[in-house]
């Protein structure tokens, strides 16, 4: 089973984006957890250039009793309240916990579509 949904978030640094996400549904779910990747390239401490995704309970904190919707609740906590201690973006983490005001210009930039460093984004807000 793979699909596709769509976050929107409401309030945050990512206020007005919209971001892809990915979901591969294995045969061994819910014993398993499903495979999650952000199509949508986002300047983000959690979410690296390539689209993994760093979410507990994507990995060692997922239980058979856990769903697909708690899953997306998970991801739109992420754009609400990104992680500076549990980075894939490690950049990103640096940034936001140093110098927040920063780390908010870079995610304008970013949604905007252009340059943060080296790396260009394409606009999605």
């Amino acid at each position: 089973m793979n699909f596709e949904i769509i976050i929107r978030p409401d309030e945050g640094y990512y206020m007005g984006g919209t971001f892809v996400f990915t979901f591969q549904v294995s045969a061994s779910y819910p014993h398993e957890p499903p495979k999650v990747k952000c199509k949508t390239k986002v300047y983000h401490p959690n979410i690296d250039l390539e689209g993994n995704v760093c979410l507990n309970i994507l990995r060692e904190d997922w239980k058979p009793v856990l769903n697909i919707n708690t899953v997306i609740y998970g991801l739109n906590l992420l754009f609400t309240q990104p992680n500076d201690e549990d980075p894939l973006n490690h950049e990103a983490a640096v940034v936001l916990r140093d110098n927040p005001k920063m780390f908010e210009a870079n995610v304008k930039r970013a949604m905007a579509g252009g340059y943060v460093g080296q790396h260009y984004f394409p606009r999605c807000a």
